[in-house]
């Protein structure tokens, strides 16, 4: 089971089929988030030049995103967008 962040109504929606890691990339991706050097094995680092640090993802393309990391990558996308 996952969360997801509705923006219209300001709440996390339960959703019953959690997102894929490649998704949560996806998404930092489009948000102008880089992918850098420094991950090892499973594991990238992303950058964005608004967001202070890096947002680091672990787990293959094809894996469920936990929830944890569905958070932290809305965040650090919310804080960019700043």
């Amino acid at each position: 089971m996952t969360f997801h962040w509705n923006e219209t109504h300001e709440r996390y929606i339960v959703l019953g089929v959690p997102r894929k890691i490649r998704q949560l990339v996806a998404d930092l991706e489009r948000a102008g988030f880089a992918r850098i050097s420094g991950g090892k094995g499973s594991h990238r680092k992303f950058i964005h030049v608004k967001f202070r640090g890096f947002v680091l993802i672990s787990g293959h393309d094809g894996d469920d995103a936990q929830c944890y990391q569905e958070k932290h990558v809305k965040r650090a996308i919310q804080q960019a967008q700043r």
